[in-house]
Formats: structure tokens, sequence, C-alpha cells
């Protein structure tokens, strides 16, 4: 049996020459490397090197929403999918100039809310390891009186959330009996590029306590529910026989169909409104006659 001493020795050997050897004439480098996702939908997103005689694996920071992943079945197999990885290779080396998209949302919404790649292939190397990171939120701590600007028209159009097919929207008043004391006052669905948005008057019955919302999730009938940022008009909590309004917007991959969703808003002591059958329209464009 070897003495320790000399089993580190014999691995250092070991280790030294496997990174000394060059690789074949003509044969791509395999590389491990990190890739930080785009933040808005105007960022570039990241260029991954893949080859149809190697497998790639992503590693995910955080778990993710395997049933939501997109990507071109006829160019691009996914061998695995698991909680926070994925492994993948294309059906044969993507040609000169293409660029084959693969994108999959996380599981605990938070922003950035879905990881994206555009994967191509380079003779020179091919990305066996990729280990997928969020960026880092912006840090405020030295700046606590400091106030973001007052969103411009101009900033939704920059950042890429509205583009030529606009936005298509989808309105009722209320129709649900109160649950729990709340009150299904009236919703709006907003739709629009890669986002949707429901802004929802809630009514709480004046026999019931005051109820603060505190998360919303959108249940697909397929799929895993999708988690959205939760944002009040008001914050704090609607008082006894008073209204509040309330924001659950999350990102979607785009399709060309409309969007049926539950939208479920909690809140204090395990209150909940479910709003039933929010239906998203299809994009502004496919819409005209």
């Amino acid at each position: 049996m070897l003495q320790p001493f000399r089993l580190a020795l014999a691995l250092v050997l070991v280790s030294g020459a496997a990174a000394g050897a060059e690789p074949a004439t003509g044969a791509r480098v395999d590389r491990k490397r990190s890739v930080t996702i785009a933040s808005t939908p105007a960022e570039p997103l990241p260029v991954v090197h893949v080859a149809a005689d190697a497998r790639t694996v992503f590693l995910f920071s955080a778990p993710i929403q395997r049933k939501t992943l997109t990507f071109d079945e006829s160019r691009i197999r996914v061998l695995d999918a698991g909680e926070r990885s994925i492994i993948v290779q294309p059906v044969a080396n993507l040609t000169d100039g293409e660029r084959q998209e693969i994108g999959v949302f996380f599981a605990d919404g938070r922003a950035p809310t879905r990881a994206a790649f555009v994967l191509v292939t380079d003779p020179r190397d091919v990305d066996a390891l990729i280990d997928v990171q969020r960026p880092e939120p912006p840090n405020t701590a030295c700046q606590p009186t400091a106030q973001a600007p007052a969103p411009k028209p101009e900033d939704f159009v920059l950042l890429g959330y509205v583009d030529e097919k606009g936005v298509t929207t989808s309105s009722s008043k209320g129709t649900l009996n109160a649950v729990q004391g709340l009150i299904l006052d009236s919703i709006v669905a907003f739709r629009g590029t890669g986002w949707i948005l429901a802004d929802v008057k809630i009514v709480n019955r004046p026999d019931h306590p005051a109820w603060t919302p505190r998360e919303a999730m959108f249940v697909g009938r397929v799929g895993m529910p999708l988690r959205a940022r939760l944002v009040a008009k008001k914050p704090g909590a609607i008082p006894p026989g008073e209204d509040g309004r309330i924001l659950a917007v999350v990102e979607v991959p785009e399709t060309k169909a409309d969007l049926v969703f539950t939208l479920e808003v909690r809140g204090d002591g395990e209150r909940r409104l479910t709003i039933p059958d929010v239906r998203f329209l299809k994009p502004a464009a496919e819409n005209a006659p």
C-alpha cells in the first residue's frame, strides 16, 4: 500500500503529465468555464460552443423548471435535465453561421427569471462544462437615499419589453364569489415581449381583518407554477372594507398562442384569492386580420 506522501506525489505527477499533454492536431479543445446570463432582454445572450461528438453540461446556481426548456428538437438533443443541470448535444455540427437558442426558467422566480444561451459550433473548441451564474443584484448600500429615475416610455422599447408587436390586453370585471373575505373587483391582463402582467383590484370585506398580499403564482394547465413579481400600488395591508391594487408580472417564453393561467394571490393568515382562466392574448401582430 502506498504511503500518503508517495500517493500524493504520484497524483501530482499524473495530473502534471495530463495537463502538459497537447491535443491531437485538428481535435477540438474541451473547455470548462463560468458564464453569466443576460439580466435584461436587451443584453446579448452568452455564446456556448457545442459539437455533435461531445456533450455539453450546464450547471445552474439555482433550481430550474425543467418543463420550461425551449429549443429546436430537430437540431438539439437534451440528453438529461435535472434540478440544477441539463446535458445537451447537437444532432449534427451546426453549420457555419447557424445559431441555436436554448432557454429555461428558474424555479425561484428571482430576476433574471430565465437563462438563455446561443449554441454554435466552432472547429477549435467545445464547451464541456458551463457553470451558469446569475448577475448579482446592484449594491445600493452605499447610497441608501438614492432613488431610481422614473421610467420613460422609450425605456420599455430600449430594454426590449415592447417591440413592433406592441402590447395586447384583455379585461374583465369581478365575477367571483367572495372566498376568505376577498373579492375580485377587476383584472386587466397585459402581454408584451416575453412577459405577462396582471393588474388586479381586490376588495377586502368589512367583516374580515386587514390583509397584506405577499406572493403571486401563475399556474398553467401544464408545467410548473411560475412565481411572479408582486408590486402593490399602495404597499402594506388592505384594511377591512377597502380595496387594493396589485400587479403580478412574470417572464414567459414567446409563443404565437393565447396563454391561460390561474392566478393565485396569497397573503396573511393563509388567505388567498384564486382567479381562474386569466387569458393573455397572443401578440398583437398575430391578432391582425
